[in-house]
């Protein structure tokens, strides 16, 4: 059996706020009684992309667990990639974990200087890449943007794009059980491509449902950060949401 913690949209813009949100859900993290197999970071690591910022995250997000982060459009390439990874270059960002007994590849689904998001042609090959060369062993695929609508116009004006892209991949490697991704910041579940679409809270803010709200505003900034723990027991991906008092 295998525990992945899911964190998304921790927005590190500089003030107290986004800093002690991610530094409460990382300290329950490094707190837990027993290790985790991983941690995954979905993206919106930066609130403005700026390197200062990406130097506060890499100390907030250090943890004794395996860690994976991949972008979101807050995010910006060249920054992200030098401070979070000590490397150079502006292109995509895809990253694979490969555990006892799974496989997590989570992709770069930004498009630079845009909110919506894309695999492009290299991320694609990438992912095929990845899925093909461990046929027998499951895999979770990841990514900043939902491929789907979520019945929340603020996130679905600004979701992933062509997800007919991803779908075709994923149909064809039936180890793939499960996609995950963030960006919408509210916790949610679904389908897409026949599998279920994990979406993690954001813990900067909530995204609120038309009918929950009595102002125009759809960003609650009162209510806890939250995680996702995803138990993954060698068939199926069991997620637990957990707000982070």
């Amino acid at each position: 059996m295998l525990i992945l913690a899911h964190v998304s949209d921790v927005h590190i813009d500089g003030s107290p706020r986004s800093i002690d949100r991610t530094r409460s859900v990382m300290r329950h993290l490094e707190n837990l009684p027993g290790t985790l197999d991983a941690v995954l970071v979905t993206g919106d690591i930066a609130g403005n992309g700026l390197i200062e910022e990406y130097e506060i995250a890499r100390e907030l997000l250090t943890t004794r667990h395996p860690t994976l982060i991949c972008p979101g459009d807050r995010d910006v390439r060249p920054a992200f990639r030098k401070v979070m990874l000590e490397e150079d270059g502006d292109g995509p960002i895809n990253q694979v974990l490969r555990l006892n007994g799974l496989t997590v590849a989570l992709c770069d689904s930004s498009m630079p200087g845009r909110p919506e998001g894309l695999l492009d042609d290299e991320t694609i090959g990438w992912l095929h890449r990845v899925l093909g060369e461990a046929p027998d062993t499951p895999a979770v695929v990841g990514m900043h943007h939902p491929p789907v609508s979520l019945g929340l116009p603020y996130a679905d004006a600004i979701r992933l794009r062509h997800p007919e892209r991803l779908e075709k991949v994923v149909r064809q490697y039936p180890q793939v059980v499960a996609v995950l991704a963030g960006h919408a910041h509210t916790a949610a579940g679904t389908v897409f491509a026949g599998l279920p679409l994990v979406v993690a809270p954001g813990v900067t803010s909530t995204l609120r449902l038309a009918q929950e709200l009595s102002t125009p505003v759809p960003l609650d900034y009162d209510l806890p950060p939250q995680i996702v723990l995803h138990v993954f027991d060698g068939g199926r991906l069991v997620t637990h949401f957990r707000p982070i008092l």
